[in-house]
């Protein structure tokens, strides 16, 4: 049986992963701009008049957060490209949609709905890898 559907929601779900761990990328090149930092703190409507924020400690935020996203972002793809290799070929599909489902779930609810678009799509071609069944082949005695 093709698993055609299955790869291509993996594939488009490694993309949105992968726009992720474009922003995490940002965030790092981001984080040594000191008049973008700057320029963020003084339009950040969140912040009332009398209070400040460290722009040392937003820089290192932006270091780390950049970071998690973007190792989280590397990990995501990873499991999406073994779980298309699982896919190819009709090898493992019960193997292959597990390591979506979780990865897909586990990301929605780590990220609080951060990545459920992403998410989303893991789930889906896990679903779907689930619950297709091989069609019986017809015996030839029956013919």
């Amino acid at each position: 049986m093709k698993r055609t559907a299955e790869v291509v929601l993996a594939i488009i779900g490694a993309f949105v992963y992968g726009l992720f761990g474009f922003f995490g990328v940002m965030f790092l090149i981001l984080q040594n701009n000191e008049e973008f930092i700057e320029q963020s703190l003084q339009n950040n409507p969140a912040i009332e008049g009398g209070q400040t924020i460290d722009p040392d400690l937003f820089m290192q935020f932006m270091g780390v957060g950049g970071t998690i996203i973007i190792v989280g972002s590397l990990i995501c793809v990873a499991l999406g490209i073994v779980a298309m290799v699982l896919f190819k070929g009709d090898n493992k599909p019960k193997p292959a949609s597990i390591i979506l489902i979780i990865v897909g779930a586990l990301t929605t609810v780590i990220t609080f709905g951060g990545a459920i678009f992403a998410g989303i799509f893991y789930v889906i071609a896990g679903i779907m890898g689930l619950v297709r069944k091989k069609k019986p082949e017809a015996a030839l005695e029956n013919y």
